[in-house]
């Protein structure tokens, strides 16, 4: 009877404090609105002041946030192993292939620095990647976007697992969606995401084998001979700056105007192109084609849920200094 008992004041110890472990886990794993509120309550508005500041000097950053958010969390987590420069063993992901073209790593530092004078050792790069792109998104013409924040950042970069985790431009569309699904989003959420290329530009070392020897048949024969204007050899120097726009007409503009091009056969990569001929994904393009707040509320859900892939919190990573190397301590 006595063990009974104690049996059972000892079920009821762990039965009262279960909520408490369970809030505190909550805490420790989950990313939270206005997480710096109290550590740094101006953190946010220090983050978009700034990215505002650096747009209206050099208008091509807005583009790099968003890549930047792209590249940083397919990449194992949100948890800025892009920013970490090669030292000390630590091998860049900057320096993959698919990394080609990224640029404008250094104005994250002026965000650093400006968060840094405010709050010493507070706000994580990892969060300042998510904000950047969701500050970027709204000055591009997109739709705000509320995140959440507290994630950490991570010790070591992921070289090695950068071609294992970002499809190229040239893979087939059902890698494609696999990779994106593997992290939880939905086809029609790869679609919108795919919309990023509304804006920005392509080199032409990722275009010329669509138009040399033989113009790709998928592609619009005039704006292939445009294409050719821009990329004039079959063989340019990755050094040189020679690229097309995304988008002619609205080429610094998240809208649907990349939608439209595509079923003019006017997609720049083949993946673009992609979209329209497979089955899966050509409903959706046709779909944000004709409503571009349609594509608008798709992208901010895709947006949100790549920001929230995988992300370290709690004691899992630290809070760099300085964004382009892991913590000396």
């Amino acid at each position: 009877m006595m063990a009974i008992k104690s049996h059972h004041c000892c079920f009821s110890f762990i039965f009262l404090l279960l909520p408490l472990l369970l809030q505190l886990h909550s805490v420790k794993g989950d990313l939270q609105l206005n997480y710096y509120a109290q550590s740094c309550p101006n953190a946010e508005e220090i983050i978009k002041q700034q990215v505002i500041k650096l747009y209206n000097k050099h208008g091509n950053t807005a583009v790099s946030w968003v890549r930047n958010l792209f590249h940083d969390c397919m990449v194992k987590s949100c948890d800025a192993s892009l920013l970490l420069e090669t030292v000390n063993g630590i091998e860049s992901e900057q320096k993959s292939d698919r990394s080609f073209g990224m640029r404008n790593f250094k104005y994250v530092k002026t965000i650093k620095d400006a968060l840094e004078q405010e709050c010493p050792r507070t706000v994580s790069c990892a969060d300042i990647v998510s904000l950047s792109a969701r500050d970027g998104i709204v000055l591009l013409g997109g739709p705000r976007i509320e995140m959440k924040t507290g994630r950490k950042d991570s010790k070591r970069s992921y070289l090695s697992e950068v071609e294992n985790t970002i499809p190229n431009h040239n893979d087939s569309m059902e890698l494609v969606l696999s990779r994106f699904q593997s992290i939880g989003i939905d086809t029609q959420g790869i679609v919108a995401l795919l919309g990023a290329h509304s804006v920005g530009r392509v080199h032409c070392v990722n275009l010329v084998h669509r138009l040399y020897p033989t113009v790709d048949p998928t592609l619009d024969p005039d704006y292939a001979e445009y294409l050719k204007g821009r990329c004039p050899t079959p063989d340019p120097d990755p050094e040189a700056v020679l690229y097309s726009r995304n988008d002619r007409e609205t080429p610094m503009i998240l809208d649907n105007m990349y939608y439209k091009n595509l079923l003019k056969h006017k997609g720049l990569l083949v993946i673009d192109q992609q979209l329209t001929s497979d089955p899966t994904t050509s409903p959706f393009v046709e779909k944000m084609a004709a409503d571009n707040g349609y594509f608008h509320d798709q992208f901010a859900r895709a947006v949100l849920l790549l920001s929230e892939n995988n992300p370290l919190t709690g004691d899992e990573g630290e809070v760099r200094k300085d964004c382009r190397y892991v913590n000396s301590e």
